[in-house]
This record gives C-alpha cells, sequence and structure tokens, in this order.
C-alpha cells in the first residue's frame, strides 16, 4: 500500500513538473499569425476601414500610427488611450500631450464595430487593433516597403494612467538628452529613437507645439521659419496645423531631407541632427537618402516598440467598446 502511495505520489510530481515546463499563453511570445484560426478575416477588415479612413482624410493614418505610439508609451501596449474618463475614473485622453490632440478614436470604434462583425464575436482586441491600424497607415501612405508582419496577441488593459501619461510621453520642446533618457526608459535605443521620431514623415502639427522653435531657436532655417510664422504667429494661433515635412501626406525620406537642411519643424525632431557627427547625424543623414534603408529600420523598432509590456493569456480582456472596460 506504502509503495502504491509512493508511485502516485511520485507521478503526480512528476505530472506537476511537466505542467510547469510547459509555457503558458500568457508566458507566449506574441505572433503575426494570432488570429490566423480564430478569425482569418480580422486583418484584411482592418485594413479596408483603415483604408477607407485615409481615402476620406489623409492626416488620419498619423492619427492611427500616433495612437498606437501613444498607447504604448503608458504602462505597455494595452488600449489604456482609448479608454474614456467616466465618474472615478480619468484615462490618459486629458494627459497634456494628448489633449485636443490624439484623434482618430472614432475610426477606432468603426474598425472594432468591423471586426467584430466579422469574426462573429469579440476576439480581436483594441490594443492589437491599434496595432495594426498603424501600420497599415505607413504602408497605405507609403508603399509595400512599410510593409511589416504586425506581431498579435495583446489583450487589453483595464487601467489607464494621466499621471503616466504626463510623464511618459516625450514632449515636442524635448532637447536629444531627453529624449534619449526618454527612450532608454522604454527599453529603446537609440537608433529606435532616430527610426521611430521619423513617424512625422506624415501628419500635421499644432502651432502650440512649434511656436517656441520659431521664435527662439537659432538652428532652423530663415525662410522655414518665415513661411511658419505666417500660420503661426507670436500669440494666438495655437491649433493652427502645418505638415510635420514637406510631403505629410505620402511615407518617405523627406522628414529627413529636411532634418540636414535645418527644417525640422518640432524642437524635438531637429535635435536628432546637430552636426555633432554623432551617430544620430549618421542615422539621419543614411535615412536622408535610402528609403529602403529606412523602411526595414522602422518596421524592426515598431514591431521592438508593439512588444513593449503586452498584456496576455489571462491578463486583461477583450473589450466589447474600446472606450470602456468590460
Amino acid at each position: 500500500m506504502a509503495s502504491h502511495f509512493q508511485s502516485l505520489l511520485l507521478f503526480l510530481m512528476a505530472t506537476l513538473a511537466t505542467l510547469f515546463l510547459i509555457p503558458t499563453h500568457a508566458q507566449s511570445q506574441l505572433s503575426p499569425d494570432f488570429y490566423r484560426r480564430v478569425c482569418p478575416k480580422a486583418l484584411p477588415v482592418i485594413r479596408s476601414v483603415v483604408k477607407q479612413a485615409i481615402k476620406r482624410e489623409a492626416r488620419m493614418g498619423a492619427s492611427l500610427l500616433r495612437l498606437h505610439f501613444h498607447d504604448c508609451f503608458v504602462n505597455g501596449c494595452d488600449g489604456s488611450i482609448l479608454l474614456d474618463d467616466f465618474p472615478g475614473f480619468i484615462g490618459e485622453k486629458t494627459a497634456r500631450p494628448n489633449n485636443n490632440s490624439a484623434r482618430g478614436f472614432e475610426v477606432v470604434d468603426e474598425i472594432k464595430r468591423a471586426v467584430d462583425r466579422a469574426c462573429k464575436r469579440p476576439v480581436v482586441s483594441c490594443a492589437d487593433i491599434l496595432a495594426v491600424a498603424a501600420r497599415d497607415s505607413v504602408e497605405i501612405l507609403g508603399g509595400p516597403r512599410f510593409r511589416y508582419q504586425v506581431e498579435l496577441g495583446r489583450r487589453d488593459g483595464r487601467t489607464a494612467s494621466r499621471d503616466a501619461a504626463n510623464s511618459n510621453l516625450p514632449l515636442a520642446s524635448f532637447n536629444f538628452s531627453q529624449l534619449l533618457s526618454n527612450f532608454q526608459s522604454q527599453g529603446l535605443n537609440l537608433k529606435d529613437l532616430v527610426v521611430l521620431s521619423g513617424g512625422h514623415t506624415i501628419g500635421l502639427a499644432r502651432c502650440a507645439t512649434f511656436r517656441n522653435r520659431l521664435y527662439n531657436d537659432t538652428n532652423i532655417d530663415r525662410s522655414f521659419a518665415a513661411i511658419l510664422k505666417r500660420t503661426c504667429p507670436a500669440s494666438g494661433g495655437n491649433g493652427n496645423l502645418s505638415p510635420l515635412d514637406s510631403t505629410a501626406t505620402r511615407a518617405d525620406t523627406a522628414y529627413y531631407r529636411d532634418l540636414v537642411k535645418n527644417r525640422g519643424l518640432l524642437r524635438s525632431d531637429q535635435e536628432l541632427f546637430k552636426r555633432d557627427g554623432g551617430e544620430s547625424d549618421k542615422l539621419v543623414q543614411l535615412y536622408s537618402r535610402n528609403l529602403l534603408a529606412f523602411a526595414r529600420d522602422f518596421g524592426v523598432s515598431m514591431i521592438k516598440m508593439g512588444n513593449m509590456s503586452p498584456l496576455t493569456g489571462t491578463n486583461g480582456e477583450i473589450r466589447v467598446n474600446c472606450r470602456k472596460i468590460n
């Protein structure tokens, strides 16, 4: 009897040991094939809605890309930026870098409805929608060179933090040291900083974010500044818009060419090219003349950013409505 009990105990212990060696879904890595079985229509549906949104308004591509960036930089890529405020809950939409600036939420809602219809149930997370919409936006505006495989399987967070958004999101006024420190705190490096800043190859910025550069900085092309001052006076007109680079509706290398000419719109942009011969300067010069290198490295850094602290397995949830917790 004792021998039988010992054998049973050893069997149970061996079984438990084996179970602990098997990686759970929560421990597994994100995968580009995550929805292949559960909803193969998911990615084509997301792309279709994004394409229509950009057709209606080309600026929307940059807005969707920015949502993914601003989501990931605040406690990981968990869809927290999409949560609305409600009594007793303050989200990230009203944080300084997002308030009256982050946009595209209605398009995300549109994508969510379309994907849930196609999948016949809510299986695609809002966080994954942001990641795919960001990739599709850049590809639609820049061509097939900008296509990379989005890693998927994120789940949505049940929390958000306005304080973390205020602390973690880089500002247009940052100098190079502040930018690099900000990116390094997220596990990203100097190359990621230069490459991901290239997301400003598309989109517009508000006068309030670049006024100080126009009227105070010396490393700005005078004729460029003079043109911008017509849109952005020394006072007033905070919401007036200017393109982030000279081809703001096309993903290309104009952003980096502009930096070489001291025509970066934001102070944080121009800080990447300081004419000191450093690594940042060399990367800006490389990307200014090599679209293939920029597109390739952009995809690598976007995947790296998208892997920042995702919720997987039983952590978080799949929201029914991207604006509120289930």
